[in-house]
């Protein structure tokens, strides 16, 4: 395991030495730290920050809240992969607070959306294409699997609604950027969210699941096909019906 050196500095006394550690040792990590370095031991930063090891204690908490470092008992601190679980716990939060914060999620997703359609015509694969038509293909399964009706309706329809997730997930993987496919992993919670309400909306629009399923079809198509504007206008096309069926959930809530 790599280990950093001790260059730390003694934290100002504006705020506490424990954040004030925390966060310099998280401005180091994000800086340059790799997954998996090993911090120095609790002693060794203590010294080295000019603090009590109760404080290092309290700092190493703060920034595994923070998702930046694991902690385990009787082994050192160590640098995490970053991931969006904070970030997608903070827009759950905030949606089911206020459900119209789904609009500003809506939003960001007009630009998220049609980068994530460019980049996988350029870049994607062919296992890349694969994983975005398993997700396609999911959500046809789960579609029929509502249109029977029964009592797994309900199954089917989070069913279906995972697998528009995924749909849009996998798009942005297969297009290779890394910070674009850390965002919608990130908003997965939120985009299950957005996507079982704007579904209140198409019921009372009188639109079936498998409507939207052909829409995502034709994303898939023109991705396919490298139709570059095509696959912008399909995709654009879906985010002013998801509007349009959002208002309409919550206005009739």
């Amino acid at each position: 395991m790599e280990r950093i050196a001790p260059l730390f500095q003694r934290p100002a006394q504006t705020v506490s030495a424990a954040t004030s550690v925390a966060d310099e040792l998280g401005a180091r990590i994000v800086q340059g730290l790799r997954p998996g370095t090993q911090l120095p031991s609790e002693a060794e930063m203590a010294a080295d920050f000019g603090v009590s090891r109760i404080t290092i204690r309290e700092a190493l908490k703060i920034l595994s809240g923070r998702g930046l470092v694991s902690l385990a008992r009787g082994k050192r601190a160590m640098v995490t992969q970053p991931d969006g679980a904070m970030f997608g716990a903070f827009l759950t939060s905030l949606i089911k607070s206020d459900p119209k914060s789904l609009f500003d999620l809506l939003q960001v997703r007009r630009s998220l959306e049609v980068q994530s359609v460019i980049l996988a015509i350029r870049h994607s694969s062919r296992s890349g294409l694969a994983a975005v038509e398993a997700a396609l293909s999911a959500m046809h399964t789960a579609a029929a699997e509502m249109d029977a009706g029964g009592t797994r309706r309900s199954d089917a329809e989070r069913a279906f609604h995972l697998a528009d997730v995924r749909f849009h997930e996998a798009l942005a993987l297969s297009g290779g950027n890394r910070v674009l496919t850390y965002l919608f992993e990130a908003m997965e919670s939120a985009l299950y969210e957005a996507f079982s309400t704007s579904h209140r909306g198409q019921l009372l629009a009188g639109q079936t699941m498998e409507d939207l399923c052909q829409a995502h079809k034709l994303v898939f198509q023109h991705v396919s096909a490298r139709e570059e504007k095509a696959a912008v206008e399909a995709m654009s096309a879906i985010l002013e019906n998801a509007e349009i069926n959002l208002r309409a959930a919550l206005e009739n809530v």
